[in-house]
Parts: C-alpha cells; structure tokens; sequence
C-alpha cells in the first residue's frame, strides 16, 4: 500500500508495517517493566541510601511511563494488524498513534538522562544490585531510543517530499500527464529519484574510480533502478509479501502443470540426443573450471577453504611480469597462481592474462589448453568491443602461430559469459569452427535472430533457479504486474504473509491456499483500482499498468522487444538426493523457460559458480544415473529431458 504519510512526509513504510517490530519492543518493554516492578516491590519504596529519594521518584515515574510507551504499543501493534496491503481504511488512526508514540520518548529521554546522572553522583551508599539495576535500565532505554533513531533513518525516504500523490480514480489519464504543471511535477520527482540512486550506487563503489566512464554507468543504472517501481506506490514490504506470495504461486502452478505439455525441440532420435549431450557436458566441465579460474584468488579460497591460503601463499609474491605478460590488478600474482592451480596449466600455455576490472573492462585471460586442443579465452574484456584487442594486438594470431591446428573456444561466467558470448558472435566469420560456452549469462542479451543464428556455435549453461539468466526488462516488468496481482488479490495482512513466507522459506511445506492468480484471475478494472480504501497502488498510467490487463490482452503487449540467452540452452536442475548428496539432470531447454523470474531462495546460490562447477562434475562423473529419462521430466513444459 502507498508509505505512511507522517511529520509532513511519506516514509518507506506503510501503516501495517508496526506490527513485527511494535510486538519486538512490546516484549523488551514488558520484561523492563516487569523488572522494574520487581525491584520497587523487593524495597517497598524505601531506599536506605543518600539519594533513595531520588530513586523511589524515578522507579514510580519509569513504572508509569512504561505502562503507557505498552499502552501505545499495544494499540499500534492492534491497529496496524488490521485490514489488508490494499485495504488501509482500518488503520487510518495509525499516524495519531504514531505522534502519541513520538511524544513518549521526549520525557523518556530526560528519565534516562536523570538515571545516568542519579548512578553516577547520587548511588554512593546504595545497594549495589539496586545500582546495577538501575544502570541496567538506563543503558537499555539508551539502546532502544539509539535503535529507534536507527530505524527511522532507515526508513527515511528521501523523495518523500517529491513523489507524486496518487490522484483519485477519476483523474487518472493521459490528459493529467500532458499537462503542464503534471509533467514538470513528475520530470522533478524523477529527476531526484536518479540522483538519489546515483549517490546511492557511488555510496556502495565507493572504492572505484569515479572517472567519468563510471559516472555515466552509475548515472544509467540509477535511471533504470529509479524508474522500475516509480509508477507505483508501493514500500519494500508490499514488494518482500509479494515475492512471498509470488514464490508459493510458482510452486502451486508446478504442481498443476499438465503432463501432457512436454514439447519436443530436438528431431534427432533419443540415442544421438544422450550422445550429444554427454559430449557437451563433458566439454561444459571443462570449461567451467577455466570460467571459474578467471575469478582470481578470492574463488579459489572460497572453493578451497582449508588448503586455499596455503598453496597461495607460496607463489603469491613471486614476479613473473618479465616472462610473462600479466596486465594490470595482479601485483602480488596472487590472482595467477589462483589461474594455474585452478586450470592444472603451466606458465608457458599462457599466451595473454589481464586483470584489469573496471566498468567496461573485465578479466580474461587467453591459454592452450593441449587436453582438448584448443585456444581457450575467458571472460574476454572490455565490453564495449571485446574483438578489437585479442583480433589487433595480434594476441589470437599469436596463439594459432604456436597450435595452427587448434579451434578457438571461448567461455565466461555471468557477465563473462555474456561477453564470451557476444564475442563469439563478431569473431565467428574470421574463425567458423570457433565454440562458446556462457555459463549463467544475463538474459536479456540477444535479439530473436540473433539467439538462433548463434544456437550453431554457443551454448548457454543454466542451473536451477538462477535470477541473472532470467533478467530482461520485459521479465521484470512482467515480475511487477505479477507482485501486484498478488499483493491485489491477498486478503490477509500483511505480517501473516510475512511470517508464512518466512517459515515456507525455511522449512517448506505446502504452499498457502490463499486467493491468486491459479484461483481468481481479477477483470482489468477490478485491477486498475486494486484498493479498499481511498488511495491506489498505482500513482500515474504507464505501460506496467496497461499491462496489469490479463495476459492475452492486446494491452499486454510488451513495451520492450523481447533479447534471449544466447544459442542453445543446457538446463541443469536438482534431481534429489542420494546418501546425502544432491543429484542432477540435465536437458535442453527452450527460451520460453526462461521468460519470467522464479522466486526461490537458490535464486542467488545458484549463480555462484562454484555451485555450477559442482553440477557439472557431478554430472560428468556419473552420467548413467543423472541423465533421465523422459519419465523424470513430467511436469516441465518447456524442457527436452534426456
């Protein structure tokens, strides 16, 4: 629902967002109460100490003052907890108890200054377990009152001055957004919204160089970041329900899905498919080491934690810039010896190594790799034109001048895949027989003819339920209208979804029956003004409304031409577990799988590549028993199972 309107701002969070952190400090206040009580109980009110009647005032004035900081939590925390994310009109009483709240901590302020001041001039001659009693209280109220200040800096919302109010229902429309006084209104909340992600991306890299190519980056990323949810009103706990929401959505929908639509997408028989696919595995392995080992030393600890540092710790210090071309970023060659450890290579099959990391520029490294007779590059650098240095400084003619017989393979990891990819693609006329290998690339990276014309000579390796291949901008603006449709269509409040999702996440279990999209597909106007009560989760028209219509409406047509992961698609999913070890599959798979964002706490893990490397190998080590059958795969609609 819209941020809670406070002080003379809208913060970032709503009025149902009291509930888990008021019964928090519900409990710490009661237990402090309680104490309290206690050590006025234990003396009857009478102190035998020089300042006792200090202390007798300060204990009746705290007990008081506690009773009623429990009384307004109490009927924050009731209030907050009523209603639904789109139905506020019940709590429209929490701002008044919110300034009743604020008013509280001015006299608790003073009492916990007058208790400092009391153990520390006037305790001479008390009980020492008093003493420490009431030092207990004051160091506590000071962390709580801390805590607060904490929290409200953190959900300080710096366009709360600026951010559009959401009009009535009535006004909404194209006329108000022509207006004069409507589009310079909008231009400026946009304008301080990129300039508040921008400071908060220089914030977060604040180690790069803040040159001008790093601005222009930061400065199109906060474009995009601030602009995603700007035709919303929504805080980031609408979002987290949503997600939750989202995600048991997903699994219900697997669940439900009709067996009988397995597509085909191979022709060939199902002996020359395994085949294939066992020869692409193998050589994926393979390959994913030398993607993996372009990291540096921070993976090869992270994958070798125990015998890592030590086997570093040899060759780190150790130069070998006069024999060898090492560029940049690897001043110790602590990042090499990662690479030859890694790949099992030796210095002299290194024909060209860059550690530069910059904005535009990745690292790479180009190698023979005499095992499977190829010139192998990974994560090829600089984005902008990654042929240009390996085709005009001579680096690849260099490497073919020493193994003509070898074919040039390319591979990358994340972003390196995806510039391995594109690569491939512009260096694919000069050598024809060239192979990639992009392992959980970006999604959106190629045009429809482009993704098929590269499906010759590229492979794209995804495991699981990892975000980055699924990323586009017409999938996440599919994942807002789908937050939405739950966030809409829910009629529970908002802490019982948090805490659902919470434990579905943890402990799993079945997913919650509530009303969804599998249940209840809501009539365009239903969804145009989601809300019970006065305001809607839609600030302005934009093409993320217009496709909150059903899905096969002409209003969902996307606003963004669709980009695909590059060439063909090897699908690597767990397939259970045996003596504790988990157990996968792998499949072809079309790029209609990879349309939408899957919500899954994996979603980040399996990106990492050392979870794809452990996928790969284990797949390769016992091909018999992880490739499937067809019957493994009911259920899957968009994949080829082998």
């Amino acid at each position: 629902m819209p941020g809670m309107v406070a002080f003379g701002r809208r913060w970032g969070i709503a009025s149902d967002d009291l509930v888990l952190p008021g019964a928090f400090e519900l409990f710490l206040r009661v237990i402090w109460w309680i104490g309290t009580l206690i050590l006025y109980s234990l003396h009857k009110g009478s102190f035998d100490c020089p300042g006792g009647g200090v202390l007798h005032g300060y204990l009746v004035v705290l007990l008081v003052l506690l009773a009623l900081v429990i009384l307004s939590l109490c009927a924050i925390i009731y209030v907050s907890a009523q209603g639904t994310i789109t139905n506020p009109g019940p709590r429209r009483s929490i701002p008044v108890l919110v300034y009743l709240r604020a008013l509280l901590y001015l006299p608790e302020i003073v009492w916990a200054c007058l208790g400092a001041i009391w153990a520390s001039a006037d305790s001479q001659g008390c009980d020492p377990a008093t003493v420490g009693a009431v030092i207990a209280a004051v160091v506590a109220s000071w962390i709580l009152l801390l805590s607060t200040g904490l929290g409200v800096v953190f959900v300080f919302d710096p366009l709360g001055d600026s951010r559009p109010r959401p009009p009535a229902p009535e006004q909404l429309g194209v006329r108000d957004l022509e207006s004069s006084e409507g589009s310079q209104f909008l231009s400026t909340a946009r304008s301080v919204a990129t300039q508040v992600w921008e400071s908060r991306l220089r914030l977060l890299c604040c180690c790069l160089p803040q040159d001008e190519s790093h601005r222009a980056a930061f400065s199109s990323i906060a474009q995009l970041v601030s602009g995603f949810f700007s035709d919303t009103d929504l805080v980031p706990s609408d979002i987290a329900a949503g997600l939750a929401l989202l995600h048991q959505e997903q699994d219900k929908m697997a669940h439900h899905r009709d067996p009988d639509d397995i597509l085909a997408h191979s022709p060939s028989s199902p002996i020359v498919r395994e085949a294939e696919l066992e020869v692409e595995l193998g050589q994926a392995a393979h390959c994913m080491q030398f993607a993996a080992a372009a990291y540096g030393w921070p993976m090869y600890i992270y994958s070798n934690p125990l015998t890592g540092p030590c086997k570093l710790s040899g060759d780190c210090c150790r130069s070998q810039a006069a024999e060898y071309d090492i560029v940049g970023g690897d001043h110790l060659g602590c990042h090499f010896s990662s690479v030859l450890l890694s790949t099992g290579l030796g210095y002299r099959d290194f024909i060209y190594v860059s550690f530069h990391n910059q904005i535009y520029e990745i690292p790479f490294f180009v190698a023979l790799d005499h095992k499977r007779e190829a010139i192998l590059v990974a994560r090829p650098a600089h984005v902008l034109c990654p042929s240009l240095k390996l085709v005009n400084d001579g680096i690849l003619n260099q490497a073919f001048a020493i193994a003509p017989e070898y074919k040039l393979v390319i591979t990358g990891h994340s972003l390196g895949g995806g510039t391995a990819s594109l690569l491939a693609v512009l260096l694919r006329h000069s050598f024809p027989n060239l192979q990639c290998y992009a392992f959980s690339p970006p999604g959106g990276l190629l045009s429809k003819a482009l993704a098929d014309y590269s499906k010759d000579f590229v492979v794209s390796v995804v495991l699981g339920k990892d975000l980055v291949p699924r990323l586009s901008i017409p999938n996440m603006e599919d994942l807002k209208r789908r937050i939405l449709k739950m966030v809409s269509n829910c009629n529970k409040p908002k802490y019982r979804i948090l805490l659902q999702g919470c434990w579905y996440e943890v402990f799993g279990g079945e997913p919650d029956d509530s009303p969804t999209e599998l249940e209840h597909q809501r009539l365009e106007e239903e969804l145009s003004q989601p809300l019970l009560g006065e305001e809607s989760l839609l600030v302005r028209h934009s093409s993320s409304y217009q496709s909150l219509a059903s899905d096969d409406s002409p209003a969902h047509a996307a606003t963004h031409l669709p980009l695909f992961l590059p060439g063909r698609v090897l699908y690597l999913t767990e397939d259970g577990s045996c003596f504790a070890q988990v157990r996968y599959r792998a499949e072809w798979s079309s790029e209609a799988a990879f349309r939408s964002v899957l919500i899954s706490p994996r979603m980040m893990a399996d990106h990492m590549p050392d979870a794809v490397l452990r996928a790969l190998r284990s797949l390769t080590a016992d091909r018999p028993f992880n490739l499937c059958p067809s019957s493994s795969s009911l259920g899957n609609n968009h994949h080829t199972v082998i």
